[in-house]
């Protein structure tokens, strides 16, 4: 985004909308009790704050009786002491008010630090927690880029406000109460009418500046995260850019969205320069206010050369505030609104949540003798992604334990919807899925998805190393583990012949690596992870013919004492299976063994025979 500068430094992005001061209030009490988790540091930290101010507003009421002093001194013999000492006094006294303001910023800041920190850390970590625990519609749904961008837009405005309200906001007002209160009880009533006239005008200006910018900023705030979002997806689809020679056609969608930023942000400079000008305008007329009536006061008799020195001390510590106040506001909405982004992440409703009375999943034999055999029923399951599409139709089946049901048909017959539904990404909308008997609806996601391990057919890796990935399906598993499950996947070899061996990055999504070398880490990591039903939605999908042997038997040995639900394309990896069903739009329209589905010469026995004639085909071609 192009930075957009202002009197401060930059100008953050804050687009108020509709309900705005309604919502500013709903964010502030939702980061209330984060703060007043620690009242004791808040305490200290505004008394530090208070006694600064009342340092900083000390120094020109000991300059005003310094300056009265000498001016009202007579001539004679002390008189020389007197302006000796005068200014030796000043010297102290100013010295120990500098070092009281400082002293006590730095301890409001100290005692500060922890609260600001932990705030920040304990939101992050929520938020971060809450984005694991949404449906996965949420994330297919939203794009990651624009997620990512507001959790940390939300850290960063939960430390702006919190710094920006401590260490501006509330210092400059408690040093303008005590100044509106010193002119308010020693001198008169004009000055403190001139003070608050002039911060009812600034305040007013500025508030009706800023929201005719409202417009402007919104407008730049969407292009700036639509920009960020075009520009994630193609890099992203770096290859797919490659593939199809669209690298000008992504520059040039990337820069049409620039150029609208660009003259959107030509009219946010400007406005900002309107409001600047407008806010130093009411500054000078105040200033000029309060040094004219200083002056007849002098004048007339009424006032001293020590309160002029006074007046004009108070205005010239508090120019600085002000000066700057309409930059901070504009920070604060910006902050506030960034957390209401976040905050409404938080708020996001679970559409797969633990029921209140959710238990863990139960394996009947555990206790006796550590048998964790897992039975896979469906029964009449209705399910659909969309209400108005049904994809699945009365879907009913049984794996028992410890056998291999293997499920196959056309692309978009629903065999992947299975393993999602398994794995409760999804609640049916009709009947019920079974594990031991047990319905998955009222057990913890946790232990169900531990008892689950799967082999996607799009696998992506984290870019980190490889062995990072592969005991990924076993946090804090040994190396040796590793190698263990890496042999059983035929992938150790392949590893070993690479320069930094397991500790070869695999970049991002794991693209440094090939499909059937992506495929055999993540049937480690399932390896590894050691549970009891697992399911391959066409796990060999991306290996040649003699790799995918070898993995087969592999995985058929890991199979013997698991539930195992493989979701196939080819027939030629299920003929073993103890069951396969055949699904189509939805329904199972035939299951047996292969033998069986053979002899019925139904669908299943069409399919084998088309893809037997694709092979022969395949092999008669390579050999000529």
């Amino acid at each position: 985004m192009r930075a957009v500068m202002g009197r401060g430094g930059q100008e953050p992005a804050a687009p108020p909308e509709a309900g705005q001061p309604r919502r500013d209030l709903q964010t502030l009490r939702s980061l209330l009790p984060y703060l007043l988790a620690y009242k004791g540091r808040v305490a200290l930290a505004v008394i530090a704050l208070v006694l600064a101010k009342v340092a900083v507003v000390g120094v020109p009421i000991l300059l005003k009786h310094i300056v009265d002093a000498l001016s009202a001194s007579p001539a004679g013999a002390g008189t020389a002491a007197k302006i000796a000492l005068a200014p030796i006094g000043l010297v102290v006294a100013y010295g120990a008010l500098r070092l009281a303001t400082s002293l006590f910023g730095e301890l409001r800041e100290f005692f500060f630090a922890t609260v600001t920190q932990s705030t920040v850390r304990t939101l992050a970590l929520k938020t971060f927690r809450h984005l694991h625990e949404l449906s996965l519609r949420f994330h297919l749904e939203r794009r990651t880029g624009a997620v990512t961008r507001e959790i940390d837009h939300g850290m960063r405005g939960v430390s702006s406000l919190v710094s920006f309200t401590l260490y501006s906001i509330l210092p400059t007002l408690v040093e303008i109460s005590l100044v509106f209160g010193y002119l308010l009880t020693h001198y008169e009533i004009w000055f403190a009418i001139i003070v608050g006239a002039s911060l009812v005008v600034y305040i007013a200006f500025t508030l009706a500046v800023t929201n005719w910018r409202t417009r402007f900023r919104r407008e730049v705030n969407e292009l700036d995260a639509r920009a960020s979002s075009n520009a994630v997806d193609s890099l992203l689809n770096y290859e797919t850019v490659k593939y199809f020679n669209n690298e000008e056609f992504e520059a040039r969608r990337y820069d049409a969205t620039l150029a609208q930023q660009e003259r959107m942000g030509l009219r946010v400079q400007r406005s900002l320069n309107l409001l600047n000008g407008g806010q130093q305008a009411i500054i000078a007329v105040g200033l000029t206010g309060m040094l004219w009536r200083a002056a007849l006061g002098v004048q007339a008799g009424t006032m001293s050369i020590g309160d002029l020195v006074l007046v004009n001390a108070f205005l010239l510590q508090l120019y600085v505030p002000l000066n700057f106040l309409g930059v901070i506001y504009r920070e604060i909405r910006q902050a506030l609104t960034d957390m209401d982004r976040m905050f409404r992440l938080l708020q996001q409703n679970r559409e797969i949540a633990d029921s209140p009375d959710a238990r863990p999943l139960v394996f009947p034999g555990a206790a006796a003798g550590g048998d964790r055999s897992l039975e896979v029923r469906f029964v009449n399951v209705d399910f659909g992604y969309d209400t108005r599409r049904r994809i699945l139709h009365g879907v009913e089946f049984t794996i028992p334990p410890r056998t291999t049901c293997a499920v196959v048909g056309a692309t978009g017959a629903g065999k992947s919807t299975l393993s999602r539904l398994l794995f409760r990404f999804y609640d049916v909308q009709g009947g019920a899925v079974l594990l031991n008997g047990q319905d998955i609806r009222g057990l913890t996601q946790r232990s169900l998805r531990a008892a689950i391990g799967i082999v996607p057919q799009d696998t992506v890796l984290f870019n980190d190393s490889i062995e990072y990935n592969i005991a990924y399906g076993k946090p804090g598993a040994t190396h040796d583990e590793v190698v263990a499950v890496a042999r059983a996947a035929h992938i150790h070899e392949f590893i070993e012949s690479l320069p930094d061996g397991y500790r070869t990055l695999v970049g991002e999504r794991g693209l440094k690596l090939s499909g059937g070398e992506k495929q055999r880490v993540a049937i480690a990591r399932t390896l590894l992870k050691d549970p009891a039903l697992m399911i391959f939605d066409e796990a060999t999908s991306a290996l040649d013919t003699r790799t995918e042997v070898a993995i087969q038997a592999a995985l058929n040995a890991a199979s013997v004492q698991r539930t195992t639900l493989v979701i196939a394309h080819r027939l030629s990896t299920v003929v073993n299976a103890d069951q396969i069903l055949v699904m189509d739009h939805g329904r199972i329209i035939e299951s047996g063994t292969h033998a069986a589905l053979l002899a019925r010469g139904g669908t299943y026995a069409r399919m084998w025979s088309l893809q037997q004639h694709e092979s022969e085909r395949a092999e008669g071609l390579a050999a000529a």
